[in-house]
């Protein structure tokens, strides 16, 4: 038996209303056996996540959840560069975010986008901030951490979390998110902003393209929508299958074969030592589990 007992992965969301329909959870066992879904009968909100990891973890559980835990930091030397108050760290980062949206509801983040302060640095639908590109960068799809340019060279195609336009953007879900870490503060670990503990659980970020790629699936069929394509991709990971047939959401698939892959690499001493991550990155951008 390895360092942890379970392995949970959420595919998270940062859609608006009381239940979001993109999230999911699936749950490995280290004893061996199929990833299975975590259900609730009416769907998952955010809050119930909350309340899960707070309260109903299985013991040494390694969580991973599909956000950014931080905003790119390292390109301008500050999450919000040319604004009078720098922060020093992604903890301090995640206070701020749930301050301004203490009064949004279903941990919801529209009030910190659309802050006077912050607003200029993000492109929403209707308007590109006039700092959003404030890192130089010719491509012009946002700034990016160190992290997700790590995910770059291994075949991924990951998004700025200022970007908060088309199905794709993953500004929200980590801002929702990040509100979630906060409130979890205390209780449970987020690597690597915080050290992995000798035992007990943890919180890591986790991307599923990520683990559709060690599953053999290329970049542009990432997603897995029947039964087949997701038993082969566990396959290809040494998990048994999850049964079923037909047609499978792309959420559920996620969740499952990610759990699956948690199993697989979470003793591998490499996925917590990648060689650019530095104690400040870890302070302040934090990683994504897997990436090399």
């Amino acid at each position: 038996m390895g360092r942890f007992s379970h392995f949970l992965a959420i595919d998270w969301s940062g859609a608006k209303g009381p239940v979001q329909k993109g999230i999911a959870l699936a749950l490995a066992d280290a004893a061996g056996g199929p990833p299975v879904l975590v259900e609730r009968g009416r769907g998952w909100s955010r809050a119930d996540v909350l309340a899960l990891l707070r309260e109903d973890l299985p013991n040494d559980t390694l969580v991973g959840m599909d956000l950014g835990i931080a905003l790119p930091f390292a390109d301008c030397g500050a999450y919000f560069p040319k604004r009078d108050v720098l922060l020093p760290d992604a903890r301090a980062l995640w206070a701020l975010i749930d301050d301004i949206c203490a009064g949004d509801p279903n941990l919801g983040a529209q009030s910190f986008v659309d802050h006077p302060e912050f607003a200029p640095y993000f492109r929403n639908g209707s308007d590109t901030g006039m700092h959003f590109g404030c890192d130089g960068a010719a491509h012009g799809r946002g700034r990016f951490r160190v992290t997700e340019r790590a995910q770059a060279e291994m075949g991924c195609k990951p998004y700025s979390n200022f970007n908060l336009v088309g199905a794709a953007q993953v500004g929200k879900s980590s801002l929702t998110g990040m509100r979630v870490l906060h409130q979890l503060r205390g209780r449970l670990p987020v690597w690597p902003i915080d050290p992995l503990p000798e035992r007990g659980s943890a919180l890591v970020e986790i991307y599923t393209s990520l683990a559709a790629l060690e599953g053999g699936r290329s970049a542009s069929k990432a997603k897995m929508r029947s039964h087949e394509e997701l038993d082969a991709a566990l396959a290809r990971l040494g998990s048994p299958h999850v049964g079923g047939e037909g047609p499978i959401d792309d959420h559920s698939s996620d969740a499952l074969l990610t759990a699956a892959w948690l199993r697989r690499i979470a003793d591998e001493p490499g996925r917590w030592t990648p060689s650019a991550l530095t104690p400040e990155l870890a302070r302040t951008e934090g990683w994504t589990f897997g990436a090399l």
